[in-house]
């Protein structure tokens, strides 16, 4: 019937159809993802660089480049200049994809507001 969608994995009926992001088939009721399961790698993981465009890893010292206001510290502030050692790059906290302690306090921040050491 639809000569674009894969057959049912169940029962190879050709008669199958599209419902929001699963495939469907009629005849057995099995719903599949629509979307290609034979990419079994890991992703690749994102590349984080520093503001000028160095690689950054694990462990590293950063200098920071742009004075930063505390959120939630009233007058709190980072001064450009501020050296930061040991930071952890983290994926998937929105923006903010570095974590380090500064002045004994765990903070985010962005790699755009860096400079590698």
């Amino acid at each position: 019937m639809n000569e674009t969608l894969p057959p049912c994995p169940e029962c190879s009926s050709d008669m199958t159809y599209e419902m929001g992001s699963l495939l469907v088939c009629p005849l057995c009721a099995h719903e599949w993802a629509s979307v290609a399961e034979a990419t079994d790698e890991s992703p690749a993981e994102a590349v984080i660089t520093d503001a000028f465009g160095s690689v950054l890893a694990d462990g590293d010292t950063v200098t920071i480049i742009k004075g930063l206001k505390v959120k939630g510290g009233g007058s709190n502030v980072i001064k450009v200049g501020t050296r930061v050692r040991d930071i952890r790059l983290r994926n998937g906290v929105g923006d903010h994809d570095i974590e380090a302690r500064i002045e004994g306090v765990t903070t985010q921040l962005k790699s755009s507001v860096v400079k590698k050491a």
